[in-house]
């Protein structure tokens, strides 16, 4: 994709961003370790832009799919591909993040700038900060559109190519620094028709439970779960 390409495809968000008020564009880019106040960086913008983000994809996809085809625990688990760290850096790099950051970094900061712009986390923190700071000075509508040109392509390779719900739940917690277990909680039927109860833990707490004639496939029936049970949170 050339770069005029990619600039087309966030155009919107481009606009809204060029449009935000100096200071709050300056916490958008504004990583914790270059301020003394964590308040100044770009964590709680990231924070509301995720929900912003979410509802955006959720409200476009909705109507658009056919609800038999399409039931809740499918719509949870393209939604969390269409939204994963995967996609949001994307995003990020089509609206030329790095660069942004680059020239937001403080001289001292330079060290660390290389390796932050490698890091899947922060652009796709930094991308759900700037969803966060359009939502608060241009309101949900103009944000949302932009969300939904911006991450058509993501969309609609989620739909092309869906991920497992391990896979798409993987994606999901990765951007949060968190990470997925699974347990064999019980197991009962004779050896060759066995079932197995799995349930997927998240910091050793319950986050879904599945069972099937296979560990392998009770794994993904507690995956899809926890991604209903993250998606109600």
């Amino acid at each position: 994709m050339g770069r005029a390409e990619g600039e087309q495809g966030v155009a919107l968000l481009t606009s809204l961003l060029d449009e935000l008020p100096e200071e709050l564009a300056r916490q958008v880019f504004t990583h914790a370790s270059w301020t003394e106040r964590r308040s100044d960086s770009y964590a709680r913008l990231a924070f509301l832009g995720d929900s912003v983000l979410a509802l955006a994809v959720t409200a476009h996809l909705y109507p658009r799919l056919e609800a038999e085809r399409f039931g809740a625990g499918r719509l949870t688990k393209i939604r969390a591909q269409a939204v994963s760290g995967r996609s949001c850096r994307a995003v990020a790099e089509r609206l030329h993040v790095g660069e942004r950051l680059r020239a937001a970094a403080p001289e001292n900061g330079e060290g660390r700038l290389v390796g932050l712009l490698e890091t899947e986390r922060v652009l796709a923190s930094v991308i759900e900060a700037v969803i966060g700071a359009c939502y608060l000075h241009s309101g949900y509508e103009p944000t949302a559109q932009a969300v939904v040109e911006a991450f058509a392509p993501e969309m609609e390779d989620a739909l092309e190519h869906p991920l497992d719900f391990k896979s798409a739940l993987q994606e999901q917690l990765a951007r949060r620094g968190e990470t997925i277990a699974y347990e064999v909680t019980d197991e009962h039927g004779p050896p060759h028709d066995r079932t197995f109860v799995v349930v997927a833990l998240l910091e050793g707490k319950p986050l879904g439970e599945g069972r099937g004639r296979s560990k392998k496939h009770a794994e993904q029936q507690a995956a899809g779960k926890a991604l209903e049970s993250l998606a109600k949170a």
